[in-house]
C-alpha cells in the first residue's frame, strides 16, 4: 500500500522560486564559463561534439520527468546505451566515457546539474530533497520497501550530497529518510531553515571544488 503523499507546501514552493531564479541570474557569469568550455573542448576534440544538454528521465513525487544536464558524456557512448534506461551517473563512473570538460570542469564543481534550476522553475522538482532517479531505480528501491521517492518532490540537491565521505547505499538513504521526516514534522519557516541549510552547504561544496575528481 502506498504512503501518502509528503505536502509540497506555499512556503518552500515560493523559496524554490524565488531563489532557483536569483541563482540563474547569479550564475550566467558560470553559465557563460561551461558554455566556452564546452564550445573550445567540442572545437578541439571532434568525438567530444554533439548536444549541449542531456535529458534523462527521472521521478519525482511518483511522476516522470526530463531532467536536464549539461553533456559530460561523449555522444557515441550515449549512443551505444540508447535502448536501455538511461542513468548517466553510472556511465560517468568510467572516466574514458567522459568529455574533456565534463571530465576537467563540470563534473568537479557539479557544473553538469546546473540547468536542473529550470527544472525547479518548472516545477518539476524543489531546491532540496532526495534526488530524483530514473523510474527502473525506483521500482527496484519500492521492491524493498522504499517508496519514498514516489511519495515526496524531488531535489535539486539534499542531505545526501553535501555529506562526504559515504562510500555506502544505506547511509545516502538513511540521510534522505530523516530529511523525509523532517518535511513532515516541520512547517513554515522551520522547513524553510532547513532547506536554506542545506542549500549554503551545496554552494559551499561546489565552491570548494568538492565534486568528482579524475
Amino acid at each position: 500500500m502506498s504512503a501518502a503523499p509528503v505536502p509540497y507546501p506555499p512556503s518552500k514552493r515560493i523559496l524554490d522560486k524565488a531563489v532557483s531564479l536569483a541563482l540563474l541570474l547569479v550564475l550566467a557569469p558560470v553559465f557563460a564559463v561551461v558554455a566556452a568550455a564546452i564550445a573550445l573542448d567540442m572545437t578541439f576534440k571532434p568525438r567530444d561534439r554533439g548536444s549541449w544538454l542531456y535529458r534523462e528521465r527521472r521521478i519525482s513525487r511518483g511522476r516522470e520527468f526530463d531532467l536536464l544536464k549539461f553533456r559530460t558524456l561523449r555522444h557515441d557512448v550515449l549512443e551505444r546505451a540508447e535502448g536501455a534506461e538511461a542513468h548517466a551517473r553510472i556511465l560517468e563512473a568510467d572516466t574514458s566515457n567522459l568529455t574533456w570538460a565534463g571530465r576537467r570542469v563540470l563534473k568537479p564543481w557539479y557544473l553538469d546539474e546546473l540547468p536542473q534550476l529550470f527544472n525547479v522553475l518548472r516545477g518539476d522538482m524543489s531546491l532540496v530533497g532526495p534526488r530524483p532517479w530514473p523510474p527502473l531505480m525506483v521500482e527496484k528501491q519500492v521492491a524493498k520497501g522504499l517508496g519514498y521517492r514516489n511519495e515526496i518532490i524531488a531535489g535539486w540537491t539534499g542531505p545526501a550530497q553535501v555529506q562526504k565521505g559515504i562510500t555506502e547505499s544505506a547511509g545516502y538513504v538513511e540521510l534522505d529518510l530523516a530529511y523525509v521526516e523532517g518535511c513532515l514534522r516541520q512547517r513554515g519557516l522551520e522547513l524553510l531553515l532547513m532547506d536554506i541549510g542545506i542549500l549554503w552547504r551545496t554552494l559551499k561544496v561546489m565552491a570548494r571544488g568538492e565534486g568528482l575528481q579524475y
